[in-house]
C-alpha cells in the first residue's frame, strides 16, 4: 500500500509560505520559484501551502494547520502534511522520487541514476507526442489500437524509445509507416509470488492488458502492474474472445 498520494500541483502565480532561515529555507524559495510559485510570509491569508525550515517549528506548524494551511517541515516527516520529492526535470516530463521523508540521501541517489539513463532529447519527445495527438486519432482511430501501437514504439528498442536519444525526430517516419500491434490472449505462469521476478516481457503484457484474467490465489503486487484502466476479472472457465489484448495469469 502506498504511504501517500504522488501529485503534481500547479503553482504558477500562486502564493506558498516559505519560513526559515539559513540554506534548507533557501533552498525551498528557490524550488517554489522554479515552479512559478510567488513566495510569501505566515500572514498570508491566500496561501494553502506551506515550507518550514525551522529548528523549532512546532508552533508555526499549528498555527498553520489550524488555518487549514498544508505543511512541509524539513527533516520532520511527523509533522509533514506532504513530502518534498527529489526531482528529475525533463520538461515537460517531471519524475518524481519520495521515501516518504524516510531518507532524503536515498531520493537523491535514486534520482541521479535516473538523470544518467534519461536523454535530455526525452522533453522533445514528450511534446511531439502531444502535437501528433491529431494524427494519432487518424492513423489508428480505434482507441485500443492506438494505444497498443503506442506501447510497441515505447517498448525497450521500439522505435520511439524514450531511453534513446534521438526518438523525437523518428515520430513522422514510425507514423507513417506502423502498423497496431495485434490484440489477443497470452498466459503468464507465475513462478513465484514476487513481481520483481516477472520477465520484462511478462510485465510489458500485464502494463499493455486491456483485460487481466487471474486465479484467486494471485497477489496483489502481480495484479498490480497492470494498467490502472484495464480490467481485473476473477479468471472462472476460458475468458471468451474480445478485442485487445488479454492476458491470463495464474500461479505455477
Amino acid at each position: 500500500m502506498m504511504h501517500s498520494l504522488p501529485i503534481f500541483v500547479r503553482l504558477a502565480g500562486q502564493p506558498v509560505i516559505v519560513l526559515g532561515e539559513g540554506d534548507a529555507a533557501a533552498a525551498k524559495r528557490r524550488l517554489v520559484e522554479r515552479a512559478g510559485g510567488v513566495v510569501v510570509g505566515a500572514d498570508d491569508r491566500e496561501a494553502r501551502l506551506a515550507l518550514v525550515a525551522m529548528d523549532d517549528p512546532e508552533g508555526a506548524v499549528l498555527r498553520l494547520k489550524a488555518r487549514d494551511v498544508l505543511v512541509n517541515v524539513a527533516d520532520r516527516p511527523e509533522l509533514c502534511d506532504f513530502t518534498l520529492p527529489s526531482i528529475v526535470d525533463r520538461d515537460p516530463v517531471l519524475i518524481a522520487v519520495s521515501t516518504g521523508g524516510a531518507s532524503a540521501g536515498l531520493a537523491k541517489a535514486l534520482r541521479l541514476r535516473f538523470e544518467a539513463l534519461l536523454p535530455a532529447s526525452l522533453g522533445k519527445l514528450t511534446l511531439a507526442l502531444g502535437g501528433a495527438r491529431a494524427a494519432l486519432r487518424v492513423r489508428w482511430p480505434d482507441t485500443g489500437e492506438r494505444r497498443r501501437a503506442l506501447d510497441a514504439a515505447l517498448a525497450a528498442g521500439g522505435s520511439l524509445d524514450p531511453l534513446r536519444e534521438g526518438s523525437a525526430d523518428a515520430l513522422d517516419a514510425w507514423l507513417e509507416r506502423a502498423g497496431a500491434e495485434p490484440g489477443g490472449t497470452v498466459t503468464i505462469v507465475l513462478a513465484s509470488d514476487d513481481p520483481d521476478e516477472l520477465t520484462l516481457r511478462q510485465a510489458r503484457w500485464l502494463g499493455s492488458a486491456d483485460r487481466v484474467f487471474h486465479a484467486a490465489d494471485v497477489p496483489a503486487a502481480i495484479l498490480s502492474r497492470a494498467r490502472a484502466d484495464a480490467r481485473l476479472l476473477m479468471l472462472d472457465g476460458e475468458p471468451g474472445e474480445a478485442p485487445g489484448l488479454t492476458v491470463i495469469v495464474t500461479r505455477g
